[in-house]
């Protein structure tokens, strides 16, 4: 360093610590490139990776004599593995700078408007952006020639990446041969993914089998697609959004990206069609956010959204930093994933008697909440995973999905942590703990245990259940502590001259939960077969039984044979449901609810014309007449079925007030109708979809 730099660059007292600082953090980022880029593992959420690149950026602005073209500030993606052959890109396949929140993404939005006004001070001046969702996946490359796939890579490091030609073509969501109107040479960009329901499911599968589960989406795609045998890519339902136009000869003279981007969906390609042309950056935030509200209603992972000037003439005119282009940033949601200490590790008991461990956290804060708890599954997950009490582990929370520990940080483990051993005993009641042969979950197998009255009643009482409203899981607790309720059926049975005496509870408190109570006797049998919260059986399951059955005793009555013969009944469910009714506790509580007054009659006899029998109506989006439940309860009541998702057999598609993007594009992409609420009661009344309106399917 010389001593002109020094006199530059204003210093501490002792900035030793700051240059240290800055290889240090510059070690950390190459290692941590090389397990995301190369490895498929990464070590550290996104959210702390983007928290360290940030710190070196600052220091490396704060002392100017350390820049350096090598640091990973400067570069893109990490060096390329031995696995695959190397492919040099024609153009560099750059990274994205980030905005993390809106004063970010608005300072932004002032370079660009100035870009277009040098005299503007108003970061809402028009400019003209198309705002697309920043998929969670593997950004990839793939040329065509006269309309052939000819060779596909990954980004790499920007300037060379991986051939895995053979592996994108066995992947059956991306053509092979584009349209008869395909330019002489195309390069299209986009991001390979794994769609959320084809990660579930393998993730069973892993379960089943005693395997680890996979950690997230977008590490499984990368897994997947990076596979040396391109047979195993072709079965994982990878799925591929293009997003961007590499190298081309030939084609239509394009002014703007957003007209690329249809003209690579008119040649065939998948392009996302949740994507926005806007002219000022409010507009784009106010995009961002009903995206970040409604992101998981979608197939696929997001953790953003990428925003682009429209005009192709100003993108080159901005050009570029060594990694990123000037006219495109990646606006970021708060993180799904974070890391925190795991201080215990403890059990809960199921309303099944299902023993599940459960990770004890220092609170941090993940997708927006904060969580201090979170799922490990069952024994073998935690033993696969190897997680310790006193571990720093990684935490992941999507939505409204229970979060869960994905697997320790290794590197940070204190030496000599022991592991945790899964109690032989119930920590409730103190019975011995049983494992069935063959199955992944260990159980308490006394009926009578409280953490199993407990919740089997908070289950009862719930929305899905009997819809009890202010029967929650305080008052649960305090109605069984006070020796008020055993069981679900004592609900119907509680002394209130008891509860009046009770501090909180006053007149009017009471003859609200009494009406609530009065209000669930007459559920349908199908919310009481749920609400008894028999294992296996779902709303479905319960549906399907009380249309077969004349009444609770009847089915009580059914061998196992005749509950299996019921359409949408398995063998598991059949002897369940059979085991279950002829148990001692269960008798007494069906008993009990007769004694009651509660509904036990079936649906076998509906009132409802069944105008609806053969039908499949998904509802999407908000309506004023029904809730949710209510408008599925409707459907099925005239003997149609309410799925939760589109596919060709679908009959119509109910679309209200901020409906699923992808449930109108599936319905779209199949041609199923879509209609408005006022079409959909005529459809429940009649029977008949009614003639298209000319104003459009949602009025």
């Amino acid at each position: 360093m010389s001593s002109s730099s020094a006199k530059a660059t204003p210093l501490p007292e002792d900035p030793k610590a700051d240059y240290a600082r800055v290889e240090e953090l510059r070690a950390l980022i190459r290692h941590h490139n090389h397990q995301y880029h190369n490895q498929d593992a990464p070590e550290v959420p996104d959210a702390e990776y983007d928290t360290l690149v940030r710190e070196l950026v600052a220091l490396e602005a704060k002392y100017p004599d350390l820049a350096d073209e090598s640091s990973p500030s400067q570069q893109v993606g990490a060096e390329i593995s031995a696995t695959f052959a190397p492919v040099e890109h024609e153009l560099p396949m750059m990274s994205l700078d980030n905005a993390f929140d809106e004063n970010e993404l608005r300072a932004w939005g002032l370079r660009m408007a100035r870009s277009v006004n040098d005299e503007t001070q108003d970061s809402d001046s028009p400019v003209g952006y198309v705002c697309e969702l920043k998929i969670d996946g593997l950004a990839c490359s793939i040329r065509y020639e006269n309309g052939v796939m000819v060779q596909a890579a990954t980004r790499g490091n920007g300037r060379v990446g991986e051939d895995i030609t053979a592996n994108i073509a066995a992947i059956a969501a991306i053509p092979q041969t584009l349209t008869a109107d395909a330019p002489a040479r195309l390069e299209v960009r986009g991001e390979v993914y794994m769609p959320v329901s084809v990660f579930n499911e393998l993730n069973e599968k892993q379960e089943a089998a005693g395997l680890a589960r996979y950690a997230n989406p977008r590490n499984t795609a990368a897994g997947s697609l990076r596979q040396k045998d391109s047979r195993i890519t072709g079965s994982r339902g990878l799925r591929f959004w293009a997003y961007q136009l590499g190298v081309v000869d030939g084609g239509p003279e394009l002014r703007t990206h957003s007209e690329a981007l249809d003209w690579l969906q008119g040649l065939g390609l998948p392009v996302n069609p949740d994507r926005a042309v806007v002219d000022t950056i409010s507009e784009v935030y106010a995009f961002a956010q009903r995206w970040e509200e409604h992101r998981h209603d979608l197939d696929y992972e997001i953790d953003g959204l990428v925003v682009k000037v429209d005009n192709l003439t100003r993108q080159r005119t901005m050009g570029a930093t060594a990694k990123a282009p000037r006219w495109a940033i990646a606006y970021k949601y708060p993180p799904e994933e974070r890391t925190t200490k795991l201080r215990a590790i403890e059990v809960s008991i199921g309303r099944t008697g299902k023993a599940t461990p459960f990770a004890v956290l220092e609170p941090v804060s993940v997708g927006g909440s904060t969580v201090s708890m979170a799922t490990l599954h069952n024994s073998d997950q935690v033993a696969l995973k190897d997680v310790r009490p006193g571990d720093t582990v990684i935490v992941r929370k999507a939505g409204d999905v229970i979060p869960e520990v994905v697997g320790p940080v290794l590197n940070e483990r204190p030496p000599g942590l022991a592991e945790w051993v899964f109690p032989t005993e119930c920590p409730t009641c103190q019975e011995t703990l049983v494992r069935p042969d063959g199955e992944a979950h260990t159980f308490c197998v006394n009926a009578r245990c409280p953490a199993q009255q407990q919740t089997r009643i908070e289950h009862f009482a719930s929305r899905g259940g009997m819809d009890i409203e202010g029967m929650g899981e305080s008052r649960v607790a305090l109605f069984i502590s006070l020796g008020l309720i055993a069981d679900a059926a004592d609900i119907y049975f509680i002394d209130w001259d008891a509860v009046a005496q009770i501090e909180g509870f006053g007149a009017t408190s009471i003859r609200n939960l009494q009406a609530a109570i009065e209000a669930s006797k007459a559920q349908p049998l199908a919310r009481l077969l749920v609400g008894l919260g028999i294992r296996h059986l779902g709303p479905a399951g319960a549906e399907d039984l009380a249309q077969t059955f004349a009444d609770i005793h009847a089915l009580a009555d059914a061998d196992r044979d005749a509950i299996a013969a019921v359409e949408g009944i398995g063998p598991v469910i059949a002897q369940s449901v059979h085991d279950w009714f002829r148990s001692a506790p269960a008798k007494e509580i069906v008993q009990k609810l007769e004694a009651a007054g509660v509904n036990l009659v079936g649906e076998s006899s509906p009132d409802e014309a069944q105008t609806l029998v053969g039908m499949s109506i998904v509802v999407t989006g908000s309506l004023d007449g029904f809730s949710r439940d209510e408008a599925a309860e409707a459907i099925k009541r005239r003997g149609g079925k309410s799925p939760g998702s589109v596919s060709s057999k679908t009959t119509a598609v109910v679309v209200g007030a901020e409906p699923g993007a992808s449930k109108v594009a599936k319905a779209e992409q199949h041609g199923v109708r879509q209609i408005n609420e006022a079409e959909f009661q005529i459809l429940l009344d009649t029977g008949s979809l009614p003639a298209a309106a000319d104003h459009g399917a949602s009025g």
